[in-house]
Formats: structure tokens, sequence, C-alpha cells
């Protein structure tokens, strides 16, 4: 039994959203396919997700100096905690399923708190002489994303950020496979956008028995 865990980033649902109607094509199928596996659903619009501020920072100082965990104060105790929960759950799942739009070239702001909860040395990575190594190297990925315009080839393909964030940072973490699964063009051409969704979603539901 492999542990997935399913990780949305969009204010909306599959009702207003292609990525997320196209991310819970891939999961529908997915459990059907998988029935025993464990699949947790990670909504980072409605998780608590801290971004690492001075109270982190502060939080951590402390930790490694060797004070103890009660010398925290209340707020650094609950963001350090909560960094440590999600870090920890991202550790023991065998399966990443990402959904994002892009948004201005990328995708919205809380993916990349999310990343950056997870992205601890010891935990997802190590520093060695020869420099970083990831520590995450029996575990795969996917990566599902909508995009207005056209960004697989072509000139813009270089303005394309968000994609090619996780996908590095996957690598820095040492996951040995990363797909990528787009929803394009659908605000370039919207007399074909209903195509193009039906298109992608029969592309999940596929890739949903190999993943």
């Amino acid at each position: 039994m492999a542990k997935v865990l399913y990780i949305t980033a969009h204010p909306h649902d599959e009702t207003q959203s292609y990525s997320m109607a196209v991310g819970k094509a891939f999961i529908d199928t997915y459990k059907e396919v998988n029935a025993n596996d464990e699949i947790v659903h990670l909504d980072l619009y409605t998780e608590n997700i801290p971004q690492i501020d001075l109270d982190v920072f502060n939080g951590w100082g402390k930790l490694q100096t060797g004070q103890a965990f009660e010398a925290l104060s209340a707020d650094e105790k609950a963001k350090v905690s909560r960094l440590g929960e999600l870090s920890d759950q991202f550790v023991n799942a065998d399966k990443y399923v990402f959904v994002t739009p892009m948004w201005n070239l990328s995708f919205p702001p809380v993916m990349k708190a999310y990343l950056d909860s997870v992205a601890v040395a010891g935990k997802t990575f190590k520093y060695t002489e020869q420099g970083p190594v990831g520590l995450l190297t029996n575990k795969k990925a996917l990566h599902i994303q909508s995009r207005g315009g056209y960004y697989s080839e072509g000139p813009a393909a270089e303005m394309e950020m968000g994609h090619r964030y996780i996908s590095i940072m996957m690598q820095f973490f040492g996951v040995p496979s990363f797909e990528g699964l787009f929803v394009e063009g659908h605000n370039a051409n919207p007399d074909k956008a209903e195509e193009i969704k039906a298109n992608a979603i029969a592309r999940a539901k596929d890739l949903a028995h190999t993943f």
C-alpha cells in the first residue's frame, strides 16, 4: 500500500478551475485503480502553511542553541511544530501529486510556502562535502498544471517558472520520477477550451493507471 499526497493550490474547485478538474479526474481514477492506497488531500488554501518568518527563525535559533522547546513563545511553538508536521508527512509519503494553475508565469504563493516547509536538511536532503544530496530516492511525483497560453514549446517555454521550479525541487530532493501533465491554450483559444479540457482529463485518467 502506498501513501499519496494530493496537494492542490487553487482557491476554486473543479467546477471553475481547469487544473482542479483534471486533478480530480486523475485522483478519482487513481483511487479506482489503487483501492488499497492511502490518499491524503492537502488543500493549501485551507491548510495551515506557516511562512518562514521571524517567529520561525527565532524558534529554530533557540532550538539550535540547545534551548528546550518550552522556551519558545506560543507563536514560535505553533509555527515550528506545524512545519515539522508538514515535513514529516511529506517524507513519509510515497507519491506526490501537485495541482496548480499558472499564475504570473509561476504558481500561487501558497505552493512556494509549502515547498519551503518541506525543504528541510536532514529530512528531504542533506549537505555533504560534494554539495547537497537528495534523500527521497524512492518516491515519484506528478505536477498537473493549467496554462491559459502555450508554454510547452516556442519562445514562451523559457518564461514558464512554476513547473520548472517544482521539477528542480524534486531533483533537489532526489525524487527519481517526475512527470508533468499540462492543460494549456484554453485562454488563447477559447473556442477550443472544452476540447482542451476534455483531452487533458482523458490523459489524466490514462496516466492514473500507470502512476
